[in-house]
Order: structure tokens, then C-alpha cells, then sequence
């Protein structure tokens, strides 16, 4: 009798959470029959901003830099919130069932929208169903970089070393699942390559081994890695930015060595949850996109490493469904699991 009662108690609380879903949605649906009004009364209080990451990461210092400005401009509190564990999830599923009204908005980045679900086995939440685009926020491209006993100093000697001695190479990962991780596994498949892949508990550790020489070389974000490589501490082979970056005028995109398929960055991008009325999501879009010209505000993300970047919704959508259609084929062709 206890499981028959177990099973009760679960379907009870799926159905629970199904009807209050709909009576969000339903009560968004009316605010949208209200036209402009919504926007025009959004926000009257505090807005919430949920960071799946702890505070003082790339991801964190984007949300914080967007909420100054975004309390700044509409005269309520961004609150940032951050709710870290389980690459993302943890965030994504309590953002998923926020209220559609404009007062829960969420920073996500690759991890946690596109990948985590896939990675962990769990279908707590999905992107296209729960997640309503409204713009990028910053883009940070990864850059390739080996410790300086590696006998590699262009990207081709690196490709070249790895096809002599298999199986030597160790790259030291912030993660399974992570771009940097998906990137590894997508140049090995494309390149026929092999090497051992060390995951860490986040950049900072990865990048400490790599610093003394326990591994070989990882695929970093610039913000983490530059000072290390103006240091000579590393040395950089290539970027996955579309372009040269001003930082590292001397180092190659993979694009113009011509791999255009190793062109991973990590975004940082603003969602509301589905429903949300659009003269909300509106008011929000040209807010950040004003936000983000700013040449300060710009200035901040490229201390970090980061380009300020704003899509409309309707980009920001077709760019994540072609993420989703690159990345998702890597992550099950190498059948990468959360740990």
C-alpha cells in the first residue's frame, strides 16, 4: 500500500504543477489582451534575475553588469539570484516554473540551456517549451592554448603532434559538457584525433594543472586564460571568434585556417519564461539592446574577455536552434554524462 500511495502522491503532484502552469499561462494570456498596458506598467516592483552559477563568473558578471544598468533605466531592483549545482539544472528547473509575468527572468549560457537536460538524463525543462528568448547579452569565444613545453606553435603542428603520438595529450576540461569539453570531442571526431580528456570541478582548477604542467592544453575562455598568455605562460594556437581579436591580433580564428566548424563560444543570453506578455518582452528587448551599445558598458565586457552582442528574439531563437543542432549530435555521439 505505501507505493500505491508513493505513486498517488507523484501523480497528484505532477498534475499539480501541469494545472498551476496553465493558470500562469492563462493569467498571461489576459495581461496580453491588455495590449500595452502591460509594458507600460511592467516593472512595479522588484525583478528577479536567476544566475545558474555562483557568484564572480563570466555568467554572474554579465547578469550583474546588465542589472545595474537595467535598475537604472526602469527604476525597479534587478535582484540577482544565483542558484548553482548540477550544470545548470538546478536554476533552469525553478526558472521553468516561474511565473510568465516579468519578475523571474533568467542568465543562462550554453550549459544550462541547451546542454544540461541532454547531459543529465532528465527532462526537467526544455528551452524551446519553457523558454522565451529575448536577447544574447555577450559573446566569449574560447582560444586554444598549450603549456610551453608542448612542441607546438602553430594550430597544424598541434594537429600534427597529436597524430604522431595518439593518446599522449591530456586537455584539462572545466567540465563534461561544457563548450570547451564539446569542442574537444568535435575536433577529435573531425580530425580523427585522440587524446585523454581530464575533467575539473570548473576553469579554475583546469587551468592551475595546466599552469604546472599536469596537462598539455585546453580550450579556455580568453577572459580566464588571457593574462596567463600575455604572461608567456601559455601559448595561444587559435580562436573560435569569427574574427581576430583585438587582444590577440597575432593568433589565428580556426575560421581562417579553414575550420569553420570549430567555432564555439560561450553566450550569455536574457529569458523570460513562456507566456510572458510581449509588451513586457518588448520593453525588455529594446532596454538591453539600448544597454548594450552603450561604449562604457561594452568597455566592461571586454575586460572580461567578452563582446557585447544583442539579437532580437527572433535571432536569438534561430541562433540557439542552430547550437542546439550542432552541439546535441557531439554530445550523444560521445555520450557525455554528467559525473
Amino acid at each position: 500500500m505505501p507505493c500505491v500511495s508513493q505513486a498517488f502522491d507523484a501523480k497528484w503532484k505532477r498534475r499539480r504543477e501541469v494545472n498551476m502552469r496553465l493558470i500562469w499561462i492563462a493569467i498571461a494570456a489576459a495581461a496580453m489582451l491588455a495590449g500595452p498596458a502591460a509594458g507600460q506598467q511592467w516593472p512595479a516592483r522588484n525583478v528577479k534575475l536567476i544566475v545558474p552559477y555562483p557568484a564572480g563568473g563570466n555568467v554572474d558578471s554579465a547578469a550583474r553588469i546588465i542589472a545595474d544598468k537595467l535598475q537604472e533605466k526602469l527604476g525597479q531592483p534587478f535582484i540577482i539570484e544565483n542558484k548553482a549545482g548540477a550544470g545548470g539544472m538546478i536554476a533552469g528547473e525553478a526558472f521553468a516554473k516561474s511565473a510568465p509575468d516579468g519578475y523571474t527572468l533568467f542568465v543562462g549560457a550554453n550549459g544550462p540551456v541547451l546542454f544540461a537536460t541532454e547531459i543529465n538524463k532528465r527532462d526537467a525543462y526544455s528551452w524551446k517549451k519553457d523558454f522565451l528568448p529575448i536577447s544574447t547579452i555577450s559573446m566569449t569565444p574560447l582560444v586554444l592554448e598549450v603549456h610551453p613545453s608542448v612542441q607546438a606553435t602553430t594550430f597544424k603542428e598541434f594537429v600534427d603532434l597529436a597524430k604522431r603520438e595518439p593518446g599522449k595529450l591530456t586537455m584539462a576540461s572545466p567540465g563534461p559538457g561544457t563548450t570547451n569539453h564539446l569542442l574537444s570531442e568535435l575536433m577529435q571526431s573531425s580530425l580523427e584525433l585522440q587524446w585523454v580528456t581530464a575533467h575539473y570541478r570548473g576553469n579554475a582548477p583546469a587551468i592551475n594543472d595546466l599552469l604546472g604542467g599536469q596537462v598539455q592544453f585546453a580550450f579556455d575562455q580568453l577572459s580566464v586564460s588571457l593574462q596567463h598568455i600575455k604572461a608567456g605562460l601559455f601559448r595561444a594556437l587559435a580562436v573560435t571568434s569569427p574574427h581576430r581579436l583585438k587582444s590577440l591580433p597575432d593568433v589565428p580564428t580556426f575560421a581562417e585556417l579553414g575550420y569553420k566548424d570549430f567555432d564555439g563560444q560561450t553566450f550569455t543570453g536574457l529569458f523570460a519564461p513562456a507566456g510572458t506578455p510581449a509588451p513586457i518582452v518588448d520593453k525588455l528587448h529594446e532596454t538591453l539592446t539600448a544597454i548594450l551599445k552603450d561604449p562604457a558598458v561594452a568597455d566592461k565586457f571586454e575586460k572580461l574577455g567578452a563582446e557585447a552582442v544583442a539579437m532580437t528574439p527572433e535571432e536569438f531563437r534561430a541562433y540557439l536552434e542552430h547550437e542546439d543542432a550542432k552541439w546535441i549530435p557531439v554530445v550523444r555521439k560521445a555520450n557525455i554524462k554528467a559525473d
